[in-house]
């Protein structure tokens, strides 16, 4: 398979995901008789619901962004690099299910605790196929340098797994750990950018 068809089959697939959390937005329907029943009011409900979506949809954006220079990094594309790849979109395709289920119980312990198992095996999903490119163009590569410890691909699993259980006891610190985690990966990683420009740039 040709990596731009790898590319152009994933990006598909997250387009996907954001257009079926956006649909959990449903339009308010009062049920009292005010004189004036469309408010601003109607809308209090539906708060947690665009609140989780907006997180997702910031999560996705981040997994986008990632994956889209890592993708660019690879040299080609192989067996391994296609399941990974399967693996890491089933993960991601299950956010729309999570989202609602989590917005719409106004962050209960078992939505949360699911949110965060969720986003804990998608971002395993992510190392794997990291790796699995990695592995391809060997330990010495410039895309393996690059990315080198790679703290903050190691140090979001814990926290999720810390959120999961803290769900059981104080569903907001999970909530506020999930933020954290997406305000890390929000600062822009240059580490694969800078690869994927020097693979780029023209011999000197």
């Amino acid at each position: 398979m040709e990596k731009n068809r790898l590319e152009a089959f994933s990006d598909g697939v997250l387009a996907i995901i954001i257009t079926i959390m956006v649909l959990e937005l449903h339009v308010p329907h009062p049920t009292d008789q005010r004189p004036h029943p469309n408010e601003l009011i109607d809308l209090k409900p539906l708060l947690p619901v665009f609140l989780t979506y907006a997180l997702s949809f910031i999560y996705v954006g981040i997994y986008w962004n990632n994956h889209h220079h890592l993708l660019k990094a690879a040299h080609k594309v192989n067996a391994a690099m296609m399941w990974a790849n399967l693996h890491l979109l089933f993960w991601l395709s299950l956010f729309p299910f999570v989202t609602g289920w989590m917005g719409e119980n106004h962050f209960t312990s078992a939505p949360t605790a699911l949110y965060g198992a969720v986003m804990f095996m998608a971002a395993i999903a992510y190392f794997i196929l990291q790796g699995t490119i990695v592995a391809q163009q060997g330990p010495g590569s410039r895309l393996a340098k690059s990315i080198g410890r790679d703290i903050k691909g190691k140090v979001s699993p814990i926290l999720y797994a810390l959120a999961i259980v803290t769900a059981f006891f104080e569903p907001w610190i999970s909530c506020a750990i999930y933020v954290f985690v997406a305000l890390l990966w929000l600062v822009p990683d240059r580490r694969l950018e800078r690869v994927v420009d020097e693979a780029g740039a023209p011999p000197h």
